[in-house]
C-alpha cells in the first residue's frame, strides 16, 4: 500500500514536471522572440536617426514578458514537489535509531567482518586502510592472503588463461571431490575446447586422454560430447557443439570457481555483511512501525528475546526451515524439536510434555478432536 501511494505521487510529480518543462520551453522561446523584436525595433530606429522613448519600450517589454511567463506557472510545480518530499519523509523516516537495541558488540569480530567484505570484493587497498585505521594491521595479511590468490586466478581467467585455476584445482582436488564439486572437470573441459581451437586434433585428443579420462566413469555423457567435438576440428563454431564456444561460459566458470574457492575456505559465497544489510533493509520498516506503536515502552523492546512482530524475508535469506509451535509460539530448537502427532498436526516437544503432564495422560489435539498418546509422537525433520 505504501509503495503504491508513493508510486502514484511520483507519477503525478513526473507528469507535472514534464508538462512544466514543455511550458517553460515555450515561455523561453516566446521571451527570446519578444527581446529580439525589441532589439530589432531599437536597431531600425537608430539606423533611421529617429529618437526613441527607451523607457516606454522597456516598460512594454517588461509587461509582455510577465504576461508570457507568469511566476505562478513555476510555483505550481514547486508545490507538487514539496508535497512529494513530505510524503517521502512520512514513509521513509530517516531516523532509524529508535529500532536500535543496546547490545554488546564484539568490536574485533565486527572489524573482521567488514574487512573480510572488502577483501572478498577485491578491494584490497580499502581493506588494508580500514584495518590500519581500526588498529589491527597484523590481521590484514592473514585475512586477505587467500582472496589475493583467488583474484589472481580470476584475473588470469579473464585473459582465458586457465593454468593458475588448473593448478589450484589439482592442489585441492581431494577436497573438491569430497564436496561433490565438478569444477575440475569443467576447467579441463574449457581447456580441452581451447586446445581444440588453437591446436590440432591430436593435441586435443592427447589432452583428453590425460586429463578427461579419469572422469569417464562418472561423466560419460559429458566426455562423449567432448569427443564428438574432435570431428569438427577447425569448424566447431558451425557444429552441434557451438555452445561450448560461448563467452558466457567463461563468466559462469569464473563464478563457479569463486563459489568453490569460498566453500573450501569455509565461507559463504555471498558476503555475510551484504546479506545482513540486505535482510536488515527488509526488516527495518516493520520494526519502525512497531516502535512507533511502542513509543512509550522502549524498555520492553530492549529486553525482548525475539522479534515481536512477524517478519517476511525473501527466499534468498531463508537458509533453513523454521518451525514455530502454534501453542507456545516459540521457535523449535534442537532441545525442543517439532513433533508429529498421530492426527497429522505438529507441536513442539515441550508443549506436548506440558499438555500430557510429561506423557502421563492422553490429551486432545488443540486443533482437532483426535486423542493423542504422547508416546506415539515422532520427531519431525524438515
Amino acid at each position: 500500500m505504501e509503495l503504491s501511494t508513493i508510486k502514484d505521487a511520483f507519477e503525478r510529480v513526473t507528469k507535472k514536471q514534464t508538462l512544466s518543462c514543455s511550458k517553460t520551453q515555450e515561455a523561453i522561446d516566446h521571451i527570446r522572440h519578444e527581446i529580439e523584436s525589441v532589439l530589432d525595433t531599437i536597431q531600425s530606429v537608430n539606423n533611421a536617426d529617429h529618437e526613441l522613448d527607451y523607457k516606454t519600450v522597456m516598460s512594454e517589454l517588461k509587461a509582455s514578458l510577465l504576461k508570457a511567463a507568469p511566476l505562478s506557472q513555476m510555483e505550481g510545480t514547486q508545490k507538487e514537489l514539496n508535497k512529494y518530499g513530505k510524503l517521502l519523509e512520512k514513509y521513509f523516516n530517516p531516523d532509524i535509531s529508535k529500532a536500535y537495541r543496546n547490545i554488546d558488540i564484539d568490536i574485533h569480530t565486527l572489524n573482521q567482518i567488514i574487512a573480510n567484505h572488502f577483501y572478498r570484493q577485491g578491494l584490497f587497498e580499502i581493506g588494508d586502510n580500514f584495518m590500519n585505521v581500526v588498529g589491527e594491521p597484523e590481521s590484514a595479511a592473514i585475512m586477505k592472503s587467500p582472496f589475493l590468490e583467488m583474484y589472481q586466478i580470476l584475473e588470469a581467467m579473464q585473459n582465458q588463461n586457465l593454468e593458475p585455476a588448473l593448478n589450484w584445482a589439482a592442489t585441492n582436488s581431494d577436497k573438491l571431490d569430497l564436496s561433490g564439486s565438478d569444477i575440475v572437470l569443467k576447467l579441463h573441459t574449457m581447456q580441452f575446447v581451447k586446445v581444440l581451437q588453437n591446436g590440432s586434433r591430436e593435441e586435443a585428443l592427447s589432452y583428453a586422454r590425460t586429463h578427461l579420462s579419469p572422469f569417464a566413469s562418472r561423466y560419460m555423457t559429458e566426455i562423449q560430447k567432448l569427443m564428438g567435438c574432435l570431428l569438427w576440428t577447425g569448424k566447431l563454431d558451425r557444429s552441434p557443439y557451438h555452445a561450448l564456444l560461448s563467452p558466457s561460459n567463461w563468466d559462469k566458470l569464473a563464478e563457479e570457481l569463486k563459489r568453490q574457492f569460498c566453500n573450501l575456505l569455509g565461507q559463504s559465497y555471498n558476503s555475510p555483511l551484504s546479506v545482513t544489510v540486505a535482510a536488515g533493509i527488509q526488516v527495518l520498516p516493520s520494526l519502525l512501525k512497531f516502535m512507533s506503536v511502542m513509543a512509550g515502552k522502549k524498555h520492553e523492546w530492549q529486553s525482548m528475546n525475539q522479534l515481536p512482530v512477524p517478519v517476511e524475508l525473501d527466499s534468498e535469506f531463508q537458509f533453513h526451515s523454521i518451525f514455530v509451535c502454534p501453542v507456545s509460539k516459540e521457535q523449535a530448537t534442537g532441545d525442543n524439536p517439532p513433533m508429529l502427532m498421530a492426527c497429522g498436526h505438529v507441536l513442539c516437544k515441550q508443549s506436548i510434555l506440558k499438555i500430557s503432564k510429561n506423557c502421563t495422560k492422553v490429551f486432545k489435539c488443540p486443533y482437532c478432536p483426535f486423542d493423542i498418546d504422547a508416546g506415539q509422537c515422532r520427531q519431525l525433520y524438515f
